[in-house]
């Protein structure tokens, strides 16, 4: 029994660094991209957490050197880390935002988009769906749940553990993702708004040289037959450009 204390206290220890960074690495599991879906099973989110967990500890222990296992420390871990995952995960969620948003510009600006959405998770108009799931489908092609894990660790050189971050700070750096969200949405939807204004000027040079010609009845299938056949030609370009955010901002979070 004596023989095996030593390797007690060390399996504790060691357990007690896991638990200061899972606080962290599931509060941003639970609301980032892919793996924080609401379409996504709980145990999956767990799961996930628990493994990502197990990836980053390793690398990030030595910033948790001389801190003791204790109930204040605990409690001092509860609300710093998982602040802190919870805005490194928004600060993610905001690229889904970007996309859902294009989806939604492209949609109004092409008129396939219902007045209300429509019911569900995640009401958006069938563009900002299609958009949507297949930037979800290309970012976990690409690698996602590696460069995660890597902006995990990152994110102790940006949010040190244990350490209130700064309102002011925290929201600068929200405002400015905030920012370059819907920067973001706007330039990937810049084509489908071009179309729309050359279709809808094209339909009033029409209208006035023949006002006797019932141009809605022929705009209607042209505008969405030319949205759909657009959003083919351009959808992968979209993509491509919104990944390469996603990557650059991953790689130099908040900069």
């Amino acid at each position: 029994m004596t023989t095996l204390l030593p390797l007690t206290e060390l399996t504790m220890g060691s357990l007690w660094f896991y638990l200061l960074v899972f606080l962290r690495v599931s509060a941003a599991v639970s609301v980032m991209p892919a793996m924080g879906e609401q379409m996504i099973s709980v145990r999956i989110k767990m799961v996930v957490a628990l493994m990502m967990t197990a990836v980053v500890t390793p690398v990030v222990v030595a910033k948790f050197a001389g801190v003791e296992p204790s109930l204040s420390t605990f409690l001092q871990a509860l609300a710093t880390e998982t602040l802190a995952g919870l805005f490194l995960g928004l600060a993610l969620r905001m690229f889904m935002l970007a996309i859902q948003t294009a989806g939604a510009i492209a949609a109004q600006s092409t008129s396939l988009a219902q007045l209300l959405g429509q019911s569900g998770l995640d009401p958006l108009p069938a563009l900002g769906n299609i958009l949507a799931i297949s930037a979800l489908a290309l970012l976990m092609v690409t690698g996602f749940h590696v460069k995660a894990i890597a902006y995990l660790v990152l994110s102790y050189e940006i949010m040190p553990a244990f350490t209130i971050p700064n309102p002011a700070d925290v929201a600068e750096a929200g405002s400015q993702q905030v920012m370059r969200s819907f920067a973001l949405a706007f330039t990937l939807a810049a084509p489908f708004v071009i179309l729309s204004v050359l279709y809808n000027l094209t339909l009033g040079v029409i209208n006035k040289a023949m006002p006797q010609l019932m141009v809605a009845f022929v705009g209607a299938p042209v505008i969405t037959f030319g949205a759909i056949a657009f959003l083919l030609v351009s959808a992968p370009l979209m993509l491509t450009v919104w990944v390469q955010a996603m990557d650059r901002f991953l790689a130099a979070p908040f900069r």
